[in-house]
């Protein structure tokens, strides 16, 4: 098996580093979404929520892979991943996830911050406008994470395989467990940050190498 070489090992370290910090953005996403609504109904958005991402990483695992060995989608899937690396620094610059500490109150059900109340500074909201705002990010995150996990694995399918049930499962056991870690321990972010960021520049530079014979001989003819 080539996660016992060092490169399926290196590999592996980084789709663990991916799962961790996508999960748990994702999930920070959901409980944010999830804050504003009455407690009766707050544990069942957070439900669909992770539902909702487990089941959208499971489709699009079973179809990233074939998208991926199309000529010149590994290029976009790189500049998708760069843009995704963009955002996450823009919000950790920018102080972005101060109030995160609602979305993990949500998520945990608990008052962590000691305040007698349960993420009761979030602004109100309905259930449907709640689950709106989830299934979009749902969407968007879920996509994020199996590109950048078959990235990161390309070369490697034992690694691709253990990092996308890696992923399903963070998302569907210990959600709120990864919001309450990154919450706590914000350096792990920052960390998740850069190895997205090499995971993106390298399928940037293999899918350009990929699409080059054809570029070079569509100028020529040009």
């Amino acid at each position: 098996m080539e996660i016992f070489t060092y490169e399926g090992f290196v590999a592996l370290m980084q789709v663990i580093g991916i799962d961790l910090v996508l999960a748990g953005d994702n999930a920070i996403v959901i409980g944010l979404a999830a804050a504003g609504l009455p407690k009766e109904l707050r544990a069942k958005a957070i439900l669909v929520g992770i539902i909702a991402a487990t089941v959208m990483r499971i489709g699009f695992a079973l179809i990233t892979t074939q998208l991926l060995a199309i000529v010149g989608l590994l290029l976009a899937g790189g500049i998708l991943l760069l843009w995704v690396c963009w955002k996450m620094w823009q919000e950790l610059r920018q102080g972005a996830h101060a109030h995160d500490i609602e979305a993990v109150e949500a998520l945990a059900n608990r008052d962590l911050d000691a305040d007698g109340e349960i993420a009761d500074d979030a602004p109100k909201k309905t259930f449907s406008q709640a689950a709106w705002q989830i299934v979009i990010a749902d969407v968007s995150m879920s996509l994020d994470n199996v590109l950048a996990v078959a990235g990161a694995a390309k070369d490697h399918p034992t690694v691709l395989i253990i990092g996308l049930v890696l992923s399903i499962a963070m998302m569907g056991l210990a959600a709120s467990f990864i919001a309450q870690l990154l919450n706590k321990y914000r350096w792990i972010a920052y960390v998740g940050l850069l190895i997205i960021l090499y995971v993106a520049l390298k399928m940037m530079l293999e899918g350009w190498h990929e699409i080059e014979p054809w570029f070079w001989a569509w100028w020529a003819g040009a």
